[in-house]
């Protein structure tokens, strides 16, 4: 069992965590995950490890209330627990190498992308973030972002706060002014935001790595639900992003393909959540 050390809401449908798990937090690494169940009849989901303390032993998590397992954890309180956690999973971010850096991050996305400019910036390299939600109170993490990036641009879809429109629009007069400017982008978000961060990246020839987030179970590669195509040299390759992943080669991913199979669960989730959320009212009563 796995204590809740803390809790909080960063916006309305947006919950941040800290979890004591001593052995994850001294292991973990920016750009790994996790994978829990809230209890031993739950459900297993895959979150992006958003920050550890060694010091403490805990492992933060930002999740976003969408299905069943997110709502059962949602009214999970400090000083209770969860069933299991473990990792951390996956390939961690590759920071060596990097002087300039651009990192763009969209909705709860930026709770991934926040601990990879951190370790960017710790290495040394210059970094500039492009975070992006629809809304003024979407908006999360502005605050953290803000005191490791070198330059900061806050993007809201409908222009309540910041700059009004998408990621794309800053990341495209960047790269006009001076297409030299960046060793590498990293985006993490919506597939369809990475999809076009890839292609406004593409003219300028700059490398762009996408952390993807499918479907997953057993997070070893083993069931095979986080599958995804590359397109390398006119070749299809199917990779695992619990194993081969989370990041990779923007220009490569298959972004229909994986746009498509990300909402072949959406009617069964959006149910799921429902029942969740009325059996919880019942036990409230």
């Amino acid at each position: 069992m796995y204590k809740i050390i803390s809790k909080k809401y960063l916006n309305p449908t947006v919950v941040q965590m800290e979890i004591e798990a001593p052995l994850v937090a001294s292991k973990a690494k920016a750009g790994q995950f996790i994978i829990l169940r809230v209890d031993e009849e739950g459900e297993r989901i895959p979150l992006t490890i958003a920050g550890v303390d060694k010091e403490k032993g805990t492992t933060k998590i930002i999740f976003q209330v969408v299905g069943a397992t997110t709502e059962k954890l949602k009214h999970k309180e400090k000083g209770e627990y969860i069933a299991d956690f473990v990792g951390p999973l996956g390939k961690a971010t590759e920071i060596e190498g990097y002087k300039n850096v651009c990192i763009i991050g969209g909705g709860v996305g930026c709770a991934i992308a926040l601990p990879v400019a951190e370790a960017f910036k710790q290495n040394g390299a210059s970094v500039t973030s492009i975070i992006g939600f629809r809304n003024k109170d979407l908006v999360i993490l502005e605050e953290d972002f803000s005191k490791i990036s070198d330059k900061l641009i806050v993007m809201t879809d409908d222009g309540t706060y910041g700059r009004c429109g998408n990621v794309t629009i800053p990341l495209k007069e960047m790269l006009e002014n001076d297409k030299n400017q960046f060793d590498l982008i990293i985006t993490i978000g919506p597939l369809i935001m990475m999809k076009f961060v890839v292609l406004a990246a593409k003219p300028y020839n700059v490398p762009v790595t996408v952390s993807m987030n499918p479907i997953m179970i057993d997070g070893t590669g083993m069931c095979g639900g986080c599958r995804l195509s590359l397109i390398r040299d006119g070749k299809r390759i199917m990779k695992f992003a619990c194993v081969d992943g989370p990041d990779f080669n923007g220009y490569e991913v298959d972004f229909d393909e994986a746009i498509k199979r990300s909402r072949q669960y959406y009617d069964f989730e959006r149910q799921a959540h429902k029942e969740t959320c009325n059996l919880l009212a019942k036990e409230v009563k």
